[in-house]
């Protein structure tokens, strides 16, 4: 696979490079290094040497190994000789990575940050080009994703596998599975005891928002008359907790619960069982695919209940949880999301 996207990308650059450059594609000059070469590919446009190292993938992992690779050779470098990592697609834990570590780069998709003397590129914006159809079956997968969760819930703690396989439910074999993966994600580090945390709190979020997707779960859209959000809101959650429902509220209201930032008009609950035609009745709920105020939501996991506490007397999912989900939301969600991030997810560098 990596051979097929390295020839792609060797066929490619110089077309995306022109583009930025403003140069035509025969001021463009490339050739694949000789000797003991630490790049993929050399391209000289104009008074500039770029030095491509080329990852099949934009995660943290691929891009700590460019970073230590450049690292090592920096002295060899030219005034007017760029570093510059290639990837498919730079989603937004790569872009952050790349910011924190000055590393300049560009996705086969049209995007690109590339910072130098006498150069300074920026594009955003263009969709990835090589997602990959259904859900991911990695570290971020529904259950697998419960070890993430828990590291960032208690960010100050060290746990041993058996403490996360007990504060996760999970058994211990498939626990060891997924910290090894985040290991070698350069998603967390051990101790000299062996114990483990996230390196860095920022990037373990940023990985699994990047592929989380609030549609995994199976969501009822519907209708209850109520006149704002918040009232809908309450009056949901007290019925819910009269008739004894395990519920959590997440999105836009339990994200204004917390913040009091951008009022909002869906209430969104995880139910841990389908919500019976009874409480639907009680609710007064209709079914209704668009324009509802109300979503009533079936978790593909019970993690998504882990850490819950109640909020003005409605029990919310971990803001954690109401992060991630509030990137399925309409409305001011993603104002929302960054107010909440702002304000009670931001973590020290731990490594």
């Amino acid at each position: 696979m990596r051979h097929s996207l390295e020839n792609q990308a060797i066929s490619e650059i110089p077309t995306i490079l022109a583009e930025f450059l403003e140069v035509a594609e025969d001021q463009i000059t490339y050739r694949k290094p000789t000797g003991n070469s630490y790049h993929d590919l050399v391209v000289d446009v104009d008074k500039y040497t770029f030095l491509v190292d080329f990852k099949s993938s934009g995660a943290r992992a691929p891009l700590f190994l460019a970073f230590t690779k450049l690292s090592l050779n920096q002295t060899t470098y030219g005034k007017n000789t760029i570093p510059l990592v290639v990837v498919p697609y730079m989603g937004e834990a790569g872009q952050r990575f790349c910011e924190e570590h000055r590393l300049s780069w560009l996705d086969l998709s049209g995007n690109a940050h590339i910072k130098a003397p006498g150069i300074l590129i920026r594009v955003g914006g263009r969709p990835n080009r090589f997602k990959k159809v259904g859900r991911p079956s990695n570290i971020f997968a529904p259950k697998s994703s419960r070890i993430a969760r828990q590291l960032l819930i208690e960010p100050d703690r060290k746990f041993t596998q058996r403490e996360l396989t007990r504060a996760t439910d999970l058994d211990e074999g498939f626990t060891s599975r997924i910290v090894h993966k985040l290991e070698q994600d350069k998603l967390i580090v051990r101790d000299n005891k062996g114990a483990v945390h996230a390196y860095d709190s920022n990037q373990l979020l940023d990985a699994w928002h990047e592929v989380y997707d609030f549609g995994w779960h199976n969501i009822i859209k519907g209708h209850i008359a109520a006149r704002s959000g918040d009232e809908l809101l309450h009056r949901i959650a007290e019925l819910l907790t009269r008739q004894k429902i395990d519920y959590a509220a997440t999105g836009l209201g339990a994200a204004w619960l917390l913040t009091h930032f951008a009022s909002f008009r869906i209430a969104t609950f995880f139910f841990r069982h389908p919500p019976s035609k009874k409480i639907l009745g009680d609710l007064g709920f209709r079914e209704e695919e668009h324009g509802g105020n109300t979503w009533l939501v079936v978790p593909n996991d019970e993690g998504v209940f882990y850490g819950s506490e109640a909020l003005e007397g409605i029990l919310c999912v971990h803001p954690v949880q109401i992060y991630l989900d509030l990137k399925g939301h309409p409305e001011r969600a993603s104002e929302a999301a960054i107010k909440l991030r702002q304000e009670y997810l931001t973590w020290r560098q731990n490594g």
